[in-house]
């Protein structure tokens, strides 16, 4: 979609050497600027001809990367780095050639920068996994790489105009949920607001648009409103005699407006409080005086009230929120700060060294508990999709901030529950919990902390974990404390049952079990079966993951019978198939979609889909080895995946020659008004689908929720259909209705 006239297309002006100079002289006046003046002209030098999409000089990128480090005050290193991260990747520029002229700090900072820049999140699941590895750890070595590589794409998402629209859409959409998480994550309010509304005009440019519009129409209403609260604000802090205050008025970005219309139903009309306040003050006891006179100002809304200065959130944000109703009974949001919590409200983790020169980004770096706990719990995570999830919760959560009995205060993310409490203080607390009691009241293991909770844990010796637990816990580390355990049992179980099954088939042949463990013949099968023990083997027969017929098949045994050269070329038939191969045609043979998947490497394989995700193709898929049902197809972030047996699943892909129809859901909110349900059914239609089913409902506010079958043919077709009805007048939302994932 084209921008509409009174949204230009943005293109910065050139900016020089002497403008980079000054803007580091700025904040560091006694910085040593030779590194930067080398490093423009060596790179201007080795981008010499290389053009950008847009058509303009590629070393324009750089200095533009570079100018958005020095907004930041980072230190000459960072903005040398910033000048150069490019060179290597795009250039005959090496990396010993850049150690050569720069140094090894320089150099080893480049190297970070262009490794995560040839990191593909549109990969399979288990590669994306593998590359958020790689970007956790360059984070974690030195956070100067992700902060350059976040200018980088903050640069990128100012020019994406000049692309295609899919690869505008493919990138907005990668920012959205990696690179904007990230900013917010380290702090970086301000880039983190640029790139959500960047992405946002791409990923949902009609949205966008719509939002532009309805802004522009009420911009003097909302501008003469801002003025008006200011004016109170100010006039109430000068007759209480606050002086050095800096008091504003801005407007909500657009991605946080449409959050906020999602998540609540809203249109733009209900949306009151479009304008955020900020009170910058010398001293944090002013602050808690303001606060005051806020609320006589104004009655405080209940539930509002945030005091992240006594409880700073994980990336060092400090600041007081409150909500009031403001003139004309609109509900206004109020920051209050220090000019130091409000400088590290907008620079994040860059306010804490800044131009320092030399300081150890190390210490500063080891201060992200969130990014020390990713680093840790991969250690104990062999699952690179355990990992993802991992990376993915801490990046989006909001944390929460749970007290000890003792008053020591830990960090937790949204959703945590009394069970990732106990596995946290330690692991046998957490196998042993029956209860826990928050402040001093007695609450059920799924309650969902609040910060500001005081949490005692409640055990009895005799209980364990299961399964179950690991639906009410959000920590990493609670579940895979907990997968651990059952793993463990369900091992000695499985062992148990594989000696007894194995035992009874070899009674038919006259042998005994015992016997061929003390003589070692068990071994063979060990070997035969790729395992590590004989406990393993028993374990797989227990699982039923081996047949004892075919375990005493591998023994070479002094009393069998000398097969025929016939016999052993069937069986070595047999046995050259793929093992999931020999499952899947022992299993009933009724299919509808033997090939609408396929097991990698093998075809043919029998199949159904699971209800509890309803993939179609597009989706990221992974197979589930069934007990006499083939191979039931989950979506990759299905939370029965995550809750299954790792061991049974197995890669498959979708088979792109087949033409098949999925049924999926979709959920419409719109306004209540005739003629629009028919307008929807006739864009479904034009889009060649059907609709199967509609379930029709109305909320109190005067909305309308429909629910709509439909058939589809892929991803693509799915998101065209919903493009479509979005567009239709009177339409809020449409999307896709899957059970909650993970």
């Amino acid at each position: 979609m084209t921008p509409p006239p009174n949204l230009p297309l943005v293109i910065a002006k050139p900016r020089e050497l002497a403008d980079l100079i000054a803007c580091v002289k700025q904040y560091n006046p006694n910085a040593d600027t030779s590194l930067i003046e080398k490093a423009y002209l060596f790179s201007e030098e080795v981008h010499k001809g290389q053009k950008r999409s847009s058509g303009e000089s590629y070393f324009h990128h750089p200095i533009e990367v570079a100018f958005i480090i020095a907004d930041l005050q980072l230190d000459t290193v960072t903005v040398t780095t910033a000048l150069l991260h490019d060179t290597v990747e795009d250039t005959v520029a090496t990396l010993p050639q850049i150690e050569e002229q720069f140094g090894s700090e320089i150099a080893a900072l480049v190297d970070g920068v262009t490794k995560i820049s040839q990191i593909s999140f549109q990969t399979s699941e288990e590669k994306q996994a593998e590359n958020f590895r790689k970007m956790v750890f360059a984070m974690a070595k030195d956070l100067r790489v992700i902060l350059v590589k976040l200018a980088d794409r903050t640069h990128n998402m100012r020019t994406l105009q000049h692309l295609r629209p899919d690869k505008q859409a493919r990138i907005a959409q990668e920012t959205l949920d990696i690179y904007a998480p990230l900013a917010n994550r380290l702090g970086l309010s301000a880039l983190k607001r640029e790139l959500e509304d960047l992405s946002l005009r791409y990923t949902k440019p009609e949205i966008y648009y719509k939002l532009s519009i309805q802004v522009a129409k009420k911009i003097k209403e909302r501008d003469q409103y801002t003025q008006d609260v200011l004016t109170m604000i100010e006039g109430a802090l000068h007759e209480h005699e606050y002086h050095n205050v800096y008091v504003t008025g801005r407007p909500k970005h657009f991605y946080s407006i449409h959050k906020k219309m999602e998540k609540r139903n809203l249109t733009y009309d209900q949306v009151y409080d479009l304008t955020g306040f900020r009170i910058v003050l010398e001293t944090v006891e002013q602050c808690y005086g303001v606060l005051g006179l806020i609320h006589s100002l104004w009655t405080p809304v209940p539930g509002r009230f945030k005091d992240y200065i006594a409880i700073p959130k994980a990336n060092f944000y400090q600041s007081l929120h409150t909500t009031v109703i403001g003139p004309g009974g609109e509900k206004v949001e109020v920051q209050i700060r220090t000019r130091e919590m409000h400088e590290t409200a907008e620079r994040g983790i860059a306010a804490h060294w800044a131009y320092k020169e030399g300081k150890n980004i190390s210490q500063e770096a080891s201060k992200f508990s969130w990014l020390n706990r990713l680093v840790e719990w991969n250690k104990d995570l062999q699952d690179p999709n355990e990992f993802l999830e991992t990376v993915k919760l801490d990046l989006f959560s909001e944390d929460v901030y749970i007290f000890t009995p003792k008053g020591k205060v830990i960090e937790f993310p949204a959703g945590a529950t009394p069970l990732d409490f106990a596995y946290t203080i330690h692991t046998d607390l957490g196998h042993h919990c029956i209860g826990a009691k928050v402040n001093g009241r007695m609450v059920p293991l799924k309650y969902k902390l609040k910060s500001g909770d005081t949490v005692e844990i409640l055990t009895s010796p005799n209980q364990t974990p299961h399964k179950d637990w690991l639906k009410l816990v959000k920590t990493s580390r609670a579940k895979s404390k907990i997968r651990q355990f059952i793993k463990v049992q369900e091992h000695e179980s499985s062992k148990v049952v594989g000696e007894m099954i194995l035992e009874k088939e070899l009674k038919k042949e006259e042998l005994r079990f015992k016997t061929l463990l003390k003589e070692g013949i068990l071994q063979q099968a060990v070997e035969a079966f790729s395992l590590k023990t004989v406990d393993d083997l028993l374990s797989s027969i227990g699982y039923g993951k081996l047949s004892a017929k075919k375990v005493i098949s591998r023994l070479q045994l002094p009393s069998r019978e000398i097969e025929t050269t016939e016999t052993k070329e069937a069986k070595e038939s047999k046995e050259t198939k793929h093992p999931l191969q020999r499952i899947v045609e022992e299993a009933s043979k009724k299919s509808t979609t033997r090939h609408v998947v396929k097991v990698k490497g093998i075809e043919g394989l029998l199949v159904h889909f699971a209800r509890c995700c309803s993939p179609v193709p597009g989706d990221s898929v992974v197979g589930f080895i069934t007990r006499g049902r083939g191979i039931s197809v989950h979506t990759r972030k299905c939370p029965k995946v995550f809750d299954s047996d790792p061991h049974r699943l197995i890669d498959i892909e979708w088979d792109t020659t087949a033409a098949t129809e999925r049924a999926v859901k979709i959920r419409v909110l719109c306004e209540d008004r005739p003629g629009l349900l028919a307008d929807m059914s006739g864009v479904i239609k034009d889009q060649d689908s059907n609709i199967t089913r509609a379930q029709i409902g109305t909320t109190k506010d005067k909305k309308a929720v429909c629910l709509f079958s439909i058939s589809i043919k892929n991803l693509n077709h799915l998101s065209k259909i919903i493009s479509a009805i979005e567009g239709v007048p009177g339409v809020l939302r449409a999307e896709r209705v899957q059970k909650k994932e993970r």
